[in-house]
């Protein structure tokens, strides 16, 4: 019995043995067979040209939202609280920070203010612009990190050659107006703004830019400032009030857990928001558009699918006799099944590597040398960010030897199915 058996393990390897051979004859075309060749590589460049698409562009939008993902969180806060109501000032501010920090997750909490000023540069072309205002201590430069983006000159904190307050201004503005570390620049505000018997009087102050920041993301680089909160309290004629109160966490993930968390400690008028929260509709889209792309491209590769199958179907017709030529010698409908499923499942593999290997290298050189540039009023950023994930590889690599293994099962049934007869009879 032990003889028996190993003799029919030995069979059915000398079988599978021919039967790849026989598949491999058949996918060069043999001699003579020229264009059956030509197909097999068309059909082979139908599923590189998708699988290539397919991981260029899921890393395109997977760099696009982490990219996106780490300016956000490097200029702004992991969350912050607010006071609704008239005025949209907060006096208590101090008890407020206290409340915060006793939240484990919180490591630093800091007051902030925020306003919208006209910036009023020596040239005279008036620009409307954010004026954001925070503490010069560690803790709140620990929430905001702007002092890491610093590319020119140096924070708005501390005594100023002119003695005037210090502006720490975006790369977009201090570019386009011209402005470097020592120029005096206008800033007027119409919060607070006076009624006089002319009209209402906004306030008015000369700063001194002391730097300049650039995040790389367009929004902030183009429209925001920064000052001191003690400036930007006497400028605005607040007193000791400030618009809200603003910290980061260790995981920035758990934000939104953080929020909730807090959100129940307070009651109205004061309410709680997270980073997610205020880009949800960004990151929804960007979700959305990757979600579309990939289906759409995934289109490319069932296309291909139908390469493999008239491909497949040709050789079929093209080598019926052969068929049944081989079904008179013994091999099985499933042997011949299986040497038309090797086929298919040959040219999906080898399209699949070419077709990855290609990706990762155009993904590679989109990364490596930024020759893409992007128009940052319209996506935020001005460059084109690769991130190549290895799950979304994996998954499109599965996914494409699966359809092209699906692809050859209808020709491959069709090649089984015919009797030996028939098949030496064919003209």
């Amino acid at each position: 019995m032990t003889r028996l058996s190993g003799r029919s393990g030995a069979e059915r390897r000398r079988s599978r043995r021919v039967e790849w051979f026989v598949a491999r004859r058949y996918l060069s075309g043999g001699k003579g067979r020229g264009f059956l060749s030509l197909i097999t590589l068309i059909a082979i460049g139908g599923v590189t040209v998708g699988v290539m698409a397919l991981i260029v562009v899921t890393a395109v939008m997977s760099g696009l939202q982490k990219d996106l993902r780490e300016k956000i969180l490097g200029a702004s806060p992991h969350g912050m609280v607010i006071r609704l109501g008239e005025d949209l000032r907060m006096e208590d501010w101090p008890s407020v920070v206290e409340l915060v920090r006793r939240d484990s997750a919180v490591i630093a909490a800091a007051p902030f203010i925020y306003t919208e000023v006209v910036l009023a540069p020596p040239g005279g072309f008036n620009e409307g612009a954010v004026l954001k205002a925070i503490p010069g201590d560690a803790e709140a430069l620990a929430v905001t990190r702007v002092d890491e983006y610093v590319t020119e000159g140096k924070m708005p904190f501390g005594p100023t050659e002119s003695g005037r307050p210090g502006l720490l201004i975006g790369r977009g503005l201090a570019d386009r107006h011209a402005l470097y570390p020592g120029q005096i620049v206008t800033v007027v505000s119409v919060q607070n703004a006076e009624l006089t018997p002319t009209g209402l009087q906004p306030q008015m102050r000369r700063f001194e830019v002391t730097g300049v920041f650039e995040t790389g993301l367009y929004q902030y680089d183009t429209k925001w400032t920064y000052t001191d909160l003690a400036t930007a309290q006497s400028f605005l004629n607040i007193g000791d009030g400030v618009t809200g109160v603003e910290f980061s966490i260790a995981d920035p993930w758990k934000a939104a857990e953080v929020a909730r968390r807090l959100d129940y400690e307070f009651s109205y008028p004061y309410r709680v928001d997270d980073w997610q929260h205020q880009n949800a509709s960004l990151f929804g889209a960007l979700k959305l558009e990757k979600l579309a792309m990939t289906v759409i491209l995934l289109l490319i590769v069932l296309v291909a699918s139908f390469n493999i199958i008239s491909t497949l179907i040709m050789v079929v017709t093209d080598k019926t006799r052969e068929i049944g030529i081989l079904r008179s010698m013994g091999v099985t409908s499933n042997g011949i099944m299986r040497i038309f499923l090797f086929q298919g499942v040959v040219i999906g593999f080898v399209g699949t590597v070419v077709g990855g290997t290609l990706g990762a290298v155009l993904a590679y050189l989109l990364d490596r040398y930024e020759f893409i540039t992007l128009p940052g009023d319209v996506y935020f950023i001005d460059r084109l960010p690769v991130d190549v994930n290895a799950v979304d590889v994996g998954l499109i690599v599965v996914a494409s030897v699966a359809i092209s293994f699906l692809a050859t099962i209808y020709p491959a049934r069709r090649a089984a199915e015919l009797t030996p007869v028939e098949a030496i009879r064919h003209e």
